[in-house]
């Protein structure tokens, strides 16, 4: 026993249990993989690892009411309306169908615009733009307001984006009164009453009428009977000749 553990022979000197390459020797936790280590801080599937294979899914994953509310989702159903109204007409499209082609659940229409009529209306608005055009038609006075106006409307109808809503908005009004009550209510209360009333002159509704009566009877003629020669005619001419008479009609005492 005059040798230590470390030191000559004795009683635990030579190839015993713990000499020679047994189960606790070779590389230890940072020398390499040892069959000693699996409780090491580097070990990927110890159960106290702060990121298991789940994690990642549980931050990526989507709130399950993204693609069905919000400003995005509201869009959706009124870009799905204006196509199928368009593409439709009026008594065929449904609040279901609009909302099965904007992937949202029909009660997020009623939600967001309440009837079909509603959501009619939205989709005409979101061509028109009335808000917008108002002041733009309206400029810094009377003076030239009639032209304004002209080049407004006719710019709406030659663009192809609007067009077919609208054409569906006009045939439609011709069979069925609902999809009527739409088109009259937006085309003489949401722009020309308003554009008559900021003028403050008198019988703004009548004058408003009026105007309205002239340029739906063009947009008839020309986009969906497609009457020759208005049908091809330069949109240019067309407000050169129209002008004078909105005009009248809008500022005349």
């Amino acid at each position: 026993m005059t040798g230590g553990p470390t030191g000559g022979s004795g009683p635990m000197d030579g190839p015993g249990p713990m000499d020679g390459p047994g189960p606790m020797d070779g590389p230890g936790p940072t020398g390499g993989p040892g069959p000693s280590s699996p409780s090491g801080p580097s070990s990927p599937s110890g159960p106290s690892s702060p990121a298991g294979p789940s994690s990642p899914k549980r931050r990526g994953r989507p709130s399950r009411t993204a693609d069905t509310t919000g400003p995005d989702a509201r869009t959706r159903i009124l870009e799905a309306a204006r196509t199928e109204f368009a593409e439709r007409g009026y008594d065929k499209t449904s609040v279901r169908g609009i909302a099965k082609a904007a992937g949202v659940d029909s009660a997020l229409v009623h939600h967001y615009f309440g009837t079909k009529d509603e959501v009619f209306a939205a989709a005409i608005e979101l061509s028109f733009e009335p808000a917008l055009a108002i002041p733009d038609v309206l400029g810094d006075g009377t003076d030239g307001l009639g032209e304004r106006l002209a080049r407004y409307f006719i710019a709406v109808w030659e663009n192809p984006a609007s067009r077919a809503p609208l054409l569906a908005v006009v045939r439609s009004a011709l069979t069925n009164e609902a999809a009527a009550k739409v088109l009259r209510g937006f085309v003489l209360r949401r722009l020309l009453e308003r554009v008559a009333e900021a003028l403050d002159v008198p019988d703004a509704t009548f004058r408003a009428e009026l105007a309205a009566s002239h340029m739906i009877g063009i947009a008839m003629l020309r986009y969906v009977i497609r009457a020759e020669p208005l049908a091809s005619a330069d949109p240019e001419k067309i407000i050169e000749m129209v002008a004078p008479t909105l005009q009248r009609y809008l500022t005349e005492i």
